[in-house]
């Protein structure tokens, strides 16, 4: 138990050292040519968590490992939760049928695409596959933190999906506006832009920068697609316990009975969206009260903690990544990406201006 008495100094000094990891990535996250191209202080959290893992693990005590791996564990969990207060229902209800449309067909299509192409073609473990497939579907590093303690997986491969994601949604950034001011998305208004964009491009921020640059309709309709594809991360989440529980049934791993696999805090990640929306409304009907600022600053404040919490995680997961695991994965995990950034760019612009014209 990382908290019996024999091991708690030990825990709570790794906790504390993945904190100031943790609040240099911030910082660094913050610099303004990190910020403008979209980089999360997540992601730069597993960089650094990397550069210690490689070069200055062994120059500190081995009883703080289990404060990395509470960090990268438990803590991960509660800030997948309260993750659920950057989401209303309201702003999913904004932007209608159209946006959710998009958001389900690509996130699934995307998912599966990733996951086969990764075992099938490219010869990757499942993880892997699955990781790389949650961080393109979904939203990025932060998908791919929900999506490791289902599978389960080892901290090296959530470290690959990771630095795909940022690959390709930095990739993204620069690709997409230039596309679009030069005319090659044809048909499309700026509305229909931002369902695009928040419908394919990895991260949030990225969306934000991309969708910020062509006015308030793009803008606003490329958040709150990406927010509809934020919160289906919870039932893609459930689905995915109950697939792989049935999986090991049939693969004869589960000696008996099917162990049904349900990620928890994907469920109180709902629940936590909709406190967000009661309070939001709340807020709204009673604008400029000293009740409705109260819950602004409140829900703020949790999202910057939040934000912390999950800069700890990816953090400890960057510490937990050795290069050497790397080993005999090749170019795998970038042609797997690359395959889904082809079908997030050209079948996302299809199907966008299908669901647009049709809905």
């Amino acid at each position: 138990m990382p908290f019996s008495p024999q091991k708690r100094t030990g825990t709570l000094s790794g906790i504390l050292f993945v904190a100031i990891f943790a609040a240099a990535a911030t910082m660094i996250a913050d610099i303004a040519v990190i910020k403008n191209l979209g980089i999360s202080p997540l992601v730069v959290g597993i960089v650094l968590g990397i550069f210690y893992a490689n070069t200055l693990h062994n120059k500190f005590p081995s009883a703080w490992e289990g404060g990395i791996t509470f960090s990268g564990k438990k803590i991960l969990r509660f800030a997948i939760v309260f993750y659920g207060f950057r989401i209303t229902f309201q702003q999913i209800a904004e932007v209608g049928m159209e946006g959710f449309m998009v958001s389900l067909i690509m996130l699934s299509t995307t998912f599966i695409l990733g996951t086969i192409l990764g075992q099938k073609l490219f010869k990757m473990d499942r993880d892997t596959s699955m990781l790389t497939a949650s961080g393109a579907s979904v939203c990025g590093a932060a998908a791919v933190l929900a999506t490791e303690p289902v599978l389960k997986s080892e901290e090296h491969k959530a470290a690959v999906a990771v630095s795909m994601v940022v690959l390709f949604g930095t990739i993204a950034m620069f690709l997409y506006p230039a596309l679009y001011s030069a005319g090659v998305f044809a048909g499309m208004d700026d509305r229909t832009f931002g369902i695009f964009v928040g419908g394919t491009i990895h991260e949030v921020a990225q969306v934000v920068a991309v969708g910020g640059a062509y006015g308030k309709d793009a803008a606003d309709a490329a958040v709150i697609v990406k927010m509809t594809r934020v919160i289906m991360i919870a039932p893609m989440l459930i689905v995915l316990g109950i697939y792989l529980s049935y999986a090991a049934k049939k693969n004869g791993t589960t000696g008996g009975g099917v162990k049904l696999v349900i990620p928890w805090f994907a469920v109180y990640f709902i629940g936590m969206a909709g406190v967000n929306s009661l309070l939001t409304q709340y807020g709204a009907q009673h604008s400029g009260e000293a009740i409705a600022t109260l819950i602004k600053n409140s829900v703020e404040n949790i999202n910057v903690i939040d934000t912390f919490l999950l800069t700890m995680a990816m953090t400890a997961l960057g510490m937990g990544t050795r290069f050497a695991k790397f080993r005999g994965l090749g170019l795998a995990p970038l042609y797997t990406a690359g395959a889904m950034f082809g079908w997030l760019l050209i079948g996302g612009y299809f199907i966008t201006t299908w669901v647009v014209a049709t809905f």
